[in-house]
């Protein structure tokens, strides 16, 4: 939101610009091109993917010294091995990553299934977590039997959320393209 200030105390701000309608056009083809393009859509998502295991495997990683958690270790580590896999092979990645992901759906549910009933044990809330351990379990199994499934899956929901980002996008500039808001503050000098 862009912000002017004039000398009489007045602030206006301009809610959704020209750059909204711009990036959602660029969403909608970058849509498109993931659609149209799956393999090189692929090979994207395995650096991202790659990136994003390793960060977020060394934040469990350190997590499980604060919360002396050992399965907290298990799925940082784990995490940071399949992130090096991802960005070090990214053409294997890429061809693989069906594959790659129904693994680690499993070890992940696995671990999630364990801890939800070590939770319990000690009291805490536990339900959701043993959700998503089956849930990443069952999605681990259905990929592994179909893994044309997995690909497909990947890359038509990578491309449909990037062009629903882009649509919302373009609708928020269609219906608040010149809405300014002005504030009167109390200005005083000092």
């Amino acid at each position: 939101m862009a912000e002017t200030v004039n000398h009489s105390g007045i602030a206006t701000f301009q809610t959704a610009g020209f750059w909204h309608l711009i990036a959602g056009i660029i969403m909608i083809i970058l849509g498109l091109y993931v659609w149209f393009n799956p393999v090189a859509s692929l090979l994207g998502l395995a650096l991202y993917l790659g990136i994003a295991f390793i960060v977020v495997g060394a934040g469990y990683f350190l997590a499980s010294f604060s919360y002396r958690s050992g399965w907290y270790l298990v799925v940082g580590l784990l995490d940071i091995f399949v992130g090096v896999i991802f960005v070090s092979n990214l053409g294997v990645s890429a061809a693989t990553l069906p594959i790659i992901f129904a693994l680690w759906c499993l070890a992940v549910g696995v671990v999630q299934l364990a801890n939800s009933f070590e939770l319990r044990r000690d009291g805490y809330a536990w339900g959701w977590t043993m959700g998503i351990g089956i849930l990443g379990i069952l999605f681990a199994f259905l990929i592994l039997v179909y893994p044309a499934i997995g690909a497909i899956t990947i890359t038509t929901l990578m491309g449909l959320y990037i062009i629903l980002y882009g649509a919302f996008a373009i609708a928020e500039y269609i219906y608040t393209p010149h809405q300014t808001v002005t504030v009167q503050e109390n200005y005083r000098e000092k």
